[in-house]
């Protein structure tokens, strides 16, 4: 049977999906995939995974994909991040039969992506996306799709998205924000960049950005013209988002855990998604965020949660006719409900941090830092300076290592085939051969084992002679007794 492209892909494969659950790393695993199916998402992403890694490791591509196929778990897309057109296709041809799509991560904008070279800082690379695209689109039995971020310039989105069209992208996500857009400096996605796209493609088009309850998702299929829409922070704080409801946070979490205690997960997977559920109530109970953050088992987290419905229950007993939420939200903190992500000042003052004319302290000055624009310090690194004073953190005096040929690890100075000591060690293997920078020793090795086996094939006891001829006699005494 053909593979379906375009608009045909999207009704008959992805069941004219207009309500999506983003592809986030960590986030959105079977367990969480499951429970937002069951409240009105019609199409989810697996977590965004690794392609180098998924090609290279069994047990990776085990936890990620493979141990979680699940009949209700479709239709399914799985995200790649790569740099890499036949890494990329190669990975993408032991999972094809686990999804519908293969999607290429060109929306990540975060240090980790910079620093690997995929996801947003693939985007000026036009003539490698195109090859890769162009393979995969050729090679997949599956169709080939992309999620992007935008450029500031709305033409240059647009021949961005014609291009990847061109090469034979089937599905095109546009993320309405820049890649410097994130954090506290994300601000509001544009879906005037998302409309002109959607207008001067011929394939579907879902949008993201600026989604956290069901009439954003209308407004924003009804402003651009879009296919569907993807929500990633809108959906973490509230599954039922594309139910149009706002649940309890309790009740939430309880079906959450039951789904994994069916489609077990990483205990570390399940915090994050509570700590998200319960953003506004931890605000008012401090002691479980603690009693969540040191909890060890599944268990314990069932009776942190149990605790919370029985804190809120109490409070919505006591609560006075009219009285109104606090904090300034809609809905009262034990609903679930958006969470409006404030920008620097406010996120400053959040957590007790000044604002200076260089930036923001915390997380986006150590990123501004290591993109050396900013003389800022973590506090980690501010910790590091008082126990050695001389040592720097200036970008520019870090050694600069050479990758690896294999995997684009750092490599070994005085390795003989210029790779990390992983790949050093396969290839030596495999060849019998010897790398004395990495201390591998293959051929020196083998050579001294047949040497060994030699010289133990020259060397005879007298016990051994003498047994030796005794066994001789013996068979030319049956011979004889044969022959006669």
């Amino acid at each position: 049977m053909p593979k379906l492209r375009g608009e045909a892909f999207w009704r008959e494969t992805l069941r004219s999906a207009h309500y999506v659950v983003a592809p986030m790393v960590d986030q959105s695993e079977l367990a969480w995939r499951l429970l937002s199916r069951r409240h009105g998402a019609q199409l989810c992403y697996t977590p965004m995974l690794h392609a180098q890694v998924f090609l290279r490791d069994a047990n990776y591509r085990r936890e990620n994909l493979y141990g979680e196929a699940c009949p209700e778990d479709r239709p399914l897309i799985v995200q790649f991040c790569a740099n890499d057109p036949e890494v990329f296709v190669q990975a993408a041809l032991l999972a094809q039969d686990y999804c519908d799509a293969i999607d290429l991560n060109l929306g990540c904008p975060q240090m980790i992506a910079k620093r690997g070279h995929y996801g947003a800082f693939l985007q000026e690379e036009w003539d490698l996306l195109q090859r890769m695209i162009l393979l995969a689109n050729e090679k997949l039995s599956v169709p080939i799709t992309c999620k992007i971020r935008v450029f500031p310039d709305i033409d240059k989105t647009v021949k961005y998205a014609q291009m990847l069209e061109k090469a034979g992208c089937q599905l095109l996500t546009v993320h309405g924000r820049t890649k410097e857009q994130k954090g506290p400096l994300a601000g509001v996605a544009s879906w005037e960049h998302i409309q002109a796209v959607r207008k001067a493609v011929n394939i579907p088009v879902f949008a993201n950005g600026n989604i956290q309850c069901l009439s954003d998702v209308e407004e924003c299929i009804r402003k651009t013209g879009v296919h569907g829409v993807m929500s990633a922070e809108g959906n973490l704080h509230n599954p039922a988002l594309f139910e149009g409801r706002n649940p309890l946070v309790w009740e939430m979490a309880e079906e959450y855990l039951e789904i994994v205690r069916k489609y077990p997960c990483p205990l570390s997977y399940v915090r994050a998604h509570l700590f998200k559920l319960w953003h506004h109530t931890l605000q008012v109970y401090q002691q479980l965020r603690d009693e969540l953050a040191k909890v060890k088992t599944l268990e314990g987290i069932v009776d942190v949660n149990r605790e919370l419905k029985l804190r809120c229950q109490e409070e919505i007993a006591n609560q006075k006719e009219g009285e109104k939420p606090k904090e300034g939200l809609p809905f009262f903190h034990w609903i679930c409900q958006p969470y409006i992500r404030p920008g620097p000042k406010e996120r400053c003052r959040e957590n007790g941090d000044s604002v200076t004319e260089k930036g923001v302290q915390g997380k986006r000055a150590l990123e501004e830092e290591e993109d050396g624009n900013s003389e800022l310090l973590s506090k980690n690194k501010q910790k590091k300076k008082l126990r050695n004073p001389n040592k720097t953190f200036d970008p520019s005096l870090k050694p600069k290592y050479a990758k690896c040929d294999q995997c684009g690890n750092p490599k070994g100075n005085k390795c003989v085939f210029n790779m990390c000591r992983g790949c050093c060690k396969k290839r030596a293997f495999k060849e019998v051969a010897d790398c004395p920078g990495h201390g591998l020793l293959f051929k020196t090795k083998y050579e001294k084992s047949l040497s060994w086996q030699h010289s133990q094939r020259g060397i005879q006891t007298p016990e051994m002679s003498q047994r030796g001829d005794a066994e001789v006699g013996e068979t030319a005494m049956l011979k004889e007794a044969g022959d006669s």
